[in-house]
């Protein structure tokens, strides 16, 4: 009879460090998951501070291009063709 109360015992102990275990593991689990959600806040922002910079880099670039570079004259023109057909097609909506 003494054997199984120590068995028992055993068995309570052993559930006992489980449910601990376990316990901790969804604290854990809850922080990561906290953790996850600012780091992809954070990475929405710089995603959307990356793209600001590219549009300003680009605008920037097709400035220095307006002023007589030489270096891409070609892409300004198509630019610059580019937002006369969309000048365009907003005149062509208006006179509908």
């Amino acid at each position: 009879m003494s054997e199984l109360v120590e068995i028992v015992d055993s068995l309570e102990n052993k559930v006992s460090k489980l449910l601990h275990k376990m316990e901790l593991l969804h604290q854990l689990n809850a922080k990561l998951k906290q953790e996850l959600e600012v780091q992809k806040e954070e990475n929405e922002i710089q995603l959307k501070a990356l793209s600001e910079w590219e549009e300003k880099y680009d605008s920037l670039k097709m400035a220095n291009t307006m002023l007589g570079s030489n270096t891409s004259k070609t892409e300004a023109k198509l630019k610059i063709n580019t937002l006369i057909r969309e000048l365009d097609v907003c005149i062509a909506k208006l006179a509908d």
